[in-house]
């Protein structure tokens, strides 16, 4: 008998090991998250709502806890835009003209004072929205696996990690609606905060974290936002080649905690031909660069494990007014670009840069009269003029100096 009841404890200690093992499932989360069954995920479709509802379950097998009313949903009401100008406002009450956006979260509780948030948007644009940059047929489903069905899948990679690792924090998973449509989830978390804010030690976003490139180059954002997070990711990185930013303030939701007056940081690999477009599936994602951030970013949390909770400071470019434009030359802009100028990272068809004939990885130097330095003064630059007016663009291509007639 007394055999039989060791031989059952350690069936129970076995099982319970295995319970807390860890599991490398981001390949999975990615394809599913961006598979055509969910539509393209758009706020408040049916798409969205079964993307949350995987998510859940993920939480609940990895043992995350529910926080308010045993639900790992947060739901909020906003009325739509009925033209491009228009604020999109929440509303308290459900009806015929409101759409139902879901935060999915998840948390750890370590039984500590201080918590950190680790968060990423799963919204995206369903058949492609007034946000798609798809120039041809219409109605095709935008499944966003880099955008940001990537960032889902690292979130919870973490949350698996974390789960068994670093008790000197307790953590919150979030998983974001809205985001696509102007960070609603994010903010309307932090006006509806589950745990008081000021308990909150920083916030860790991922967002289109899915391509990183040959260079290895990652974008990492916030740096500012505390004075140990420089040092932080330098003392832990090995394998990148870091674009360092010092901004906590982006399009993405970590913008939403920085104006709280919470350390942030935001992880990116940056935007491609497939940004916005049917084209952005799994197939195209870097798995193994998935890894490889994850891994960093845990890291990171580790290192920070034993640092308590964090200052927060203001960063020094925030006030830097992004000046208002009218036209475009309808190129995505290599933001991971670090040298002088603004590299082409891909051209959309039928806009002036395109029929200038410019082509990915020209690198515009001058607009006009107009010196390009980096994205402000490429921005900059753009603010002069209007729609029908016709300059010359000086660029860049692999050595070369070439000057291309375009008309806005």
């Amino acid at each position: 008998m007394k055999l039989l009841k060791y031989l059952l404890f350690f069936i129970l200690i076995n099982n319970c090991k295995q319970k807390i093992q860890y599991q490398n499932q981001i390949k999975d989360d990615v394809i599913f998250l961006s598979s055509d069954s969910l539509e393209g995920r758009e706020t408040g479709t049916q798409g969205e709502i079964k993307a949350g509802e995987y998510i859940k379950k993920r939480f609940i097998k990895l043992g995350l806890q529910p926080l308010e009313n045993n639900n790992y949903f947060q739901n909020f009401n906003f009325k739509p835009k009925t033209n491009p100008h228009q604020d999109i406002s929440f509303s308290n009450q459900k009806n015929d003209s409101t759409i139902t956006g879901k935060n999915i979260i998840g948390y750890i509780d370590n039984q500590v004072k201080n918590t950190i948030i680790i968060g990423a948007h799963y919204d995206h644009l369903g058949y492609g929205n007034e946000n798609s940059l798809h120039r041809g047929e219409k109605n095709l489903i935008h499944n966003g696996a880099d955008d940001n069905a990537s960032g889902v899948a690292m979130m919870i990679d973490l949350a698996s990690k974390l789960r068994i690792a670093n008790k000197n924090n307790n953590y919150l998973f979030i998983a974001f609606s809205g985001e696509e449509i102007g960070l609603l989830g994010s903010n309307y978390y932090t006006k509806n905060a589950i745990i008081e804010l000021s308990n909150i030690n920083y916030m860790i976003n991922m967002d289109m974290v899915g391509r990183l490139n040959e260079d290895t180059t990652l974008a990492v954002y916030g740096l500012g936002t505390s004075p140990i997070f420089k040092q932080t990711i330098s003392a832990n990185n090995t394998k990148f080649k870091i674009i360092k930013k010092e901004s906590g303030v982006g399009p993405s939701d970590h913008t939403s905690f920085y104006l709280n007056d919470i350390p942030v940081l935001h992880f990116f690999t940056g935007q491609h031909e497939d940004y916005h477009k049917p084209s952005d599936d799994y197939d195209k994602i870097n798995f193994e660069g998935m890894n490889m951030i994850s891994n960093y970013i845990f890291d990171i949390i580790s290192d920070l494990n034993d640092n308590g909770k964090l200052p927060f400071t203001k960063t020094i470019n925030e006030s830097e007014e992004v000046p208002r434009f009218k036209v475009s030359l309808g190129v995505i802009p290599d933001y991971l670009f670090d040298g002088e100028g603004m590299r082409i990272d891909g051209v959309t068809e039928n806009r002036p840069a395109q029929i200038a004939g410019l082509l990915k990885g020209d690198i515009v130097i001058k607009i006009g009269e107009y010196e390009i330095k980096n994205m402000m003064g490429y921005m900059k630059a753009l603010s002069k003029f209007e729609k029908g007016n016709t300059t010359t663009v000086s660029v860049n291509r692999e050595g070369d100096t070439m000057r291309k007639k375009i008309t806005f």
